[in-house]
């Protein structure tokens, strides 16, 4: 945990926001993965330990906003619990750390609850993504299940994203040990990618096995196939083979739960050939080229652009595209290519609070979410303010099926080269990802530099594990 202080500050901020009635922060329970007592490792509910700072399961939180108090319920441990676990502290000693001094036990929350609803005060509560949360809230608050998804308050969303969107410099400095994390990581799955013949597998688990050992679990399921064209491939059963190009895409979670979220893309073998090279040069050039326009004011969605028209730059001296460069990008048909956003938010969780909607996190009253092809994935487009922690990954990939569906529909013909973009389908797909701080003036790429130019990756891999 953080100092008692800095949760006390968030939530007297978040006091600010919210004017009138209480707010529920469920924390999470242990989930099961193929019998009761055999549980996965425990994530706290990212809100709830934002908030609270608790990493218990079965803990809840109210923030009373009409009184100026907050409570955390759960249960004291037994002493059949403690015969497993050893002493474990008290409620009331939990929320010490946390600095709140009203506690429950668990079946108390019902009744508190119970008690606003007759004074009939606003409960707000936020979008759940667990069914067992969906269950509990039904029967905490007297609603169905299938109500539980409209009854969120839309209030304590934007009022959420408002607090946590801005990163405190503990909370870059979480993220930023997240990162070196990543570091260990990525070059230890280059130096294993240059020995051709080795399973994707054994580098995948390599690399998980990084992250528990010097923090915590991965941020999200590893990416990291040779087939890289499939854009979270998480199979990784393939045989490295020279001549292919190997895309991991892959962070750490530290004891905090901040995250990082890197992807590199290297040469099977150690050393890019002359295709290889060209067009990872321009993914390059358009990853560096978006970090450079990163300032306060400017909109992703704009960063966005800036990168693609790069990636458009690169593709038609490379021969796969032609024509206008303007008009390509005003069509978009850099999209065949490049089928995804630039990037998103980036905090306690890998893609920062997803869970409440993306248009709530990523957009806002002054950018509205395209609803083009590729366009329309773009997790982030509003205006970039100091304190936001995001993504930059171009990429550039080369889809069979893609490319066989745009040509058949006649679609981009005027900026494509079909005939010598059918050449590339056996090529995969390149991914290139850094973490970038918006800071009061411009950008800061987080953590230690991950090798990235043609150069340093060579350098890397030159000594293979």
């Amino acid at each position: 945990m953080f100092n008692k202080e800095v949760y006390i500050k968030r939530r007297e901020a978040l006091k600010k926001e919210i004017k009138s009635g209480i707010g529920l922060f469920m924390g999470n329970v242990d989930a099961s993965f193929n019998y009761p007592a055999n549980v996965y490792h425990f994530r706290q509910d990212s809100h709830f330990s934002y908030f609270f700072g608790l990493e218990n399961p079965g803990f809840a939180g109210i923030i009373d906003f009409d009184n100026d108090k907050d409570y955390i319920f759960g249960n004291d441990f037994d002493i059949d619990d403690i015969i497993w676990m050893g002493v474990q502290p008290k409620v009331i000693d939990l929320a010490a750390k946390a600095g709140v001094v009203n506690t429950g036990q668990y079946e108390e929350l019902g009744k508190m609850l119970s008690i606003a609803k007759m004074e009939s005060k606003t409960i707000h509560f936020l979008p759940t993504y667990r069914g067992e949360t969906v269950i509990e809230l039904s029967n905490l608050l007297g609603i169905s299940n299938a109500d539980v998804k409209s009854g969120a308050s839309e209030d304590l969303i934007k009022a959420v994203v408002k607090l946590k969107e801005i990163k405190s410099k503990e909370e870059v400095a979480e993220i930023e040990k997240a990162v070196d994390i990543a570091y260990e990581m990525h070059t230890t799955s280059m130096r294993m990618a240059a020995v051709p013949g080795r399973v994707e597998q054994e580098i995948a688990g390599t690399i998980e096995g990084i992250s528990l050992a010097l923090g915590g679990p991965v941020s999200f399921p590893i990416i990291l196939s040779q087939d890289g064209q499939t854009l979270h491939n998480h199979h990784h059963d393939k045989v490295l083979e020279v001549g292919r190009m190997m895309v991991t895409d892959a962070g750490a979670e530290t004891h905090l739960n901040y995250t990082s979220d890197i992807t590199r893309t290297v040469p099977v073998g150690g050393k890019f050939n002359e295709r290889q090279a060209e067009i990872y040069q321009i993914v390059v050039d358009a990853n560096m080229a978006a970090i450079e326009a990163i300032k306060p004011g400017i909109k992703y969605r704009d960063v966005h652009f800036i990168s693609a028209r790069v990636l458009i730059e690169g593709l038609k001296k490379a021969g796969l595209m032609k024509g206008d460069v303007d008009a390509a990008l005003e069509a978009e048909a850099h999209t065949l290519f490049m089928p995804h956003g630039l990037g998103h938010m980036m905090g306690m969780d890998v893609h920062d609070m997803e869970g409440l909607g993306e248009n709530y996190v990523g957009y806002d009253e002054n950018t509205t979410r395209a609803t083009s092809f590729g366009t329309a994935y773009l997790r982030l487009g509003k205006e970039l303010k100091p304190g936001f922690v995001l993504t930059v990954e171009p990429g550039i990939y080369f889809i069979p099926d893609l490319i066989d569906k745009f040509r058949s529909e006649g679609k981009f013909e005027d900026f494509i080269n079909y005939d010598i973009v059918e050449t590339y389908k056996d090529f995969g797909g390149i991914r290139i990802e850094d973490d970038i701080l918006v800071t009061d003036t411009g950008y800061r790429v987080l953590g230690k530099p991950i090798p990235k130019t043609i150069d340093e990756v060579e350098a890397v891999m030159s000594n293979p594990l």
